[in-house]
Parts: C-alpha cells; structure tokens; sequence
C-alpha cells in the first residue's frame, strides 16, 4: 500500500515549526508518532529516533542543525528501511544534504531535500512554502502529505537546489533585520520615531513582509522567537561555507553574521533575529 495512503509518520524534532507541523498532522488524521532529543511528555512521544522511525512509512526531519542531522542518521543505520521516505526539512550545509541523501540511498530509502519558510504563525496555520530539491514524482507524489502543513510547494532542482536557495533567502532576511536595526537608531537618535520610521518604510520600495512583520514586534519590544538568532547564525555560517566555495566576496552577509554571533555571546541567542535591534533602542 502507497505510504500516502497508509499515512505512517515520524516526526523528528520538536521545535517552534517540527512540533506545530506535527499538531497539525495529527488533525488531519494521520498517524504520528514524534521523537525530540528533550522530552515534551506528549502521548504520541517515544523515546529514541529508532523507535519513531522504526515503523513509519514517511519520515519529516525538523532537527535543528547539520551536525544533529548526521548524528541522529548515523544512529538509524541499522533501522531505516527499504522504501521509506525521508523529507529532510531542517536548514542544513549544502555537504551534510549530499551526506544525507547518499546516506538514505545505501539503505534504499527515497529523499527529498524539502526546507521551508515561514515561522512559527505560518507553521500553526499551515502556511509554510518548501522549498523541494530531488525527484520531481516524488515531490507530486509527496504534495498532498506537504499540503497540510504548506500554503505552496516550489520545485528547486535536483538535490541541494533546495538547501541553497533557502539558505540564499535567509542571507536576505538577516541582513534586512540588521538594516532595520540601523535605521531604526539613526530615525530614533536624530528625533524620528519609530513609529514614523515603519510607517515610511510601509509606503516605500524598501518595504516588505518582513518589514511589515517585524517592526512592530520590534517598537513593542517583543522578542518572542518565531525564527531565534541563534538559528540565523547558524545559517550564516552555513551561507558563508557557500561563500567560500564559490570564493565570491560577500561583505553584507559576513558582517551581520560577525554581529548576530557577538549578540548571541551576550545572551541573546533564544530571541527572535529581529534582536539585532535590541541594543540599538535600549542601549
């Protein structure tokens, strides 16, 4: 019987997005089990990434960086099965994806390299895009079971497509929170409110969504984590290891990720990236 149908899951990581993916799921009416490396006491939560897996036909990995990527892989050797389906959500290094699906393909299970956007509002509400990197019949095949957790599915290309262009969007939010940040202290320091500022920026090209979202939280001084600083960084660093591979000189992105790693040092890790504010207005 087609996976689809029989709608087996293994949701691994419990995060702002694995677990409100997860709830989700479960509404839907599939069977999920869940597994997350610090217990959540949930009813349908079992404690080891073998006993998730062991059973389910689709696996969607939520993990929160590379290196638990390969860790927790490397323990579901013996367990992966022929024909199960991994959907690698997690933003990863562009080496730790071609690992993974090689890693998948030695033990005969189908990949796809699916990250997404949209935080933990989108998440709840099913409004996530991914972003699918691998087989395009997979990724049909795959539609209506991402479908409940997305608004929108876009195919990328072959495998890695995915991973570079999430992490491509995500070089372009970071260094918009730290523009932000800036214009926001010199509007504030030169006698312009914040308000007016984000009420310009509302009217002007240099609008968007994220600006549109994140000012207020930011003049509230609302920190609440749908995307945490310490996971931009570590996205950086990720885009960074592309930089280098493709030896391309990228000042923007190396110098807020020099900055969201000094504000991560100063304890503000667990915040939302738009944090990058933060010093800026109380300081």
């Amino acid at each position: 019987m087609s996976p689809i149908v029989e709608g087996r899951v293994a949701v691994l990581g419990l995060g702002i997005i694995g677990s409100r993916a997860a709830t989700r799921l479960l509404d839907a009416g599939w069977s999920v089990v869940v597994w997350n490396r610090t217990p959540k006491g949930l009813a349908y939560e079992v404690g080891s990434p073998q006993a998730a897996v062991g059973e389910a036909d689709l696996v969607s990995v939520y993990l929160k960086d590379g290196l638990a990527v390969r860790e927790i892989f490397q323990s579901l050797s013996a367990t992966l099965q022929p024909g199960q389906i991994i959907l690698n959500h997690a933003t990863i290094d562009l080496e730790t994806t071609h690992w993974l699906v090689k890693f998948c393909e030695s033990r005969g299970c189908r990949f796809l390299d699916a990250p997404f956007t949209g935080s933990k509002v989108a998440a709840a509400n099913g409004q996530l895009i991914y972003y699918l990197g691998g087989d395009p019949a997979l990724a049909t095949e795959l539609d209506e079971y991402l479908a409940i957790t997305s608004k929108a599915r876009l195919h990328c290309g072959a495998v890695g497509a995915a991973t570079v262009l999430k992490l491509a969007t995500n070089l372009i939010s970071a260094c918009t929170a730290q523009a932000m940040a800036e214009a926001l202290a010199i509007a504030t320091h030169h006698g312009v409110t914040g308000e007016r500022l984000a009420q310009a920026v509302a009217q002007n090209a240099s609008g968007s969504a994220l600006t549109a979202m994140k000012f207020p939280l930011i003049l509230a001084g609302n920190y609440e984590p749908h995307f945490s600083l310490a996971n931009m960084l570590k996205d950086s660093r990720y885009m960074l290891e592309l930089v280098a591979a493709s030896q391309l000189d990228t000042p923007a992105i190396a110098a807020v990720s020099q900055r969201m790693a000094s504000l991560c040092e100063k304890g503000l890790g667990d915040d939302d990236f738009s944090v990058l504010a933060k010093p800026y207005l109380e300081g």
